[in-house]
């Protein structure tokens, strides 16, 4: 699963790209791990606004809390109320992101391969988000695995939006979100291994 991206653009960079009228001072690392922050999008009063958000949705299993970061059952009742409704929905922005692979890298941690996007200069995730307490917090979507990420983890693949899709993934119905979660064309991405 998606447990790792990178995000590495300025901020107005973003701002331009995604058409977002507001954006909210926020720093963030270029490699983004569960519980970091990142900039997050979401529609409001009919315009896009950023700000920083903790990537992970706190639940409570069997005694344990964890931080969930991928909603892959739109239709289970832990992620339906925030598919549901399009004030819950986001954008998440990224340049690339990283699937397990085996082994090691040269450096001795988990090895890894990089997928990236080769349609848009900041594409984004699409994402859902809900307050917890005084802190905003995000996940994001996934879904079967297309042609070229299958290879390499069979499991799921991030959904990522067309960027014509992004305002329907803001501000349309449930059913359009069940129908975006969908695999990004292979034909427009690329790996690195």
């Amino acid at each position: 699963m998606c447990n790792h991206y990178r995000l590495n653009a300025l901020r107005a960079d973003i701002a331009k790209a995604l058409d977002v009228s507001v954006i909210q001072p926020v720093q963030w690392k270029d490699e983004i791990y569960p519980r970091g922050t990142a900039p997050v999008i979401i529609s409001h009063e009919g315009r896009r606004k950023g700000g920083p958000m903790s990537w992970g949705v706190p639940t409570t299993i069997e005694g344990r809390k964890k931080h969930v970061t991928n909603a892959r059952n739109l239709s289970s009742s832990f992620w339906k109320g925030m598919a549901s409704r399009p004030l819950n929905r986001c954008l998440v922005p990224f340049t690339s992101f990283a699937e397990p692979a085996p082994g090691k890298d040269e450096n001795g941690r988990p090895a890894e391969h990089w997928f990236t996007v080769t349609d848009q200069p900041i594409p984004c995730f699409a994402g859902l988000w809900r307050k917890v307490n005084d802190e905003h917090v995000f996940a994001f979507c996934t879904t079967e695995p297309n042609p070229l990420v299958a290879p390499h983890h069979p499991k799921a693949m991030p959904v990522i939006l067309l960027a014509d899709d992004q305002e329907r993934w803001l501000t349309g119905t449930y059913e359009d979100a069940l129908q975006l979660q969908a695999a990004y064309p292979s034909q427009m991405m690329e790996i690195k291994i």
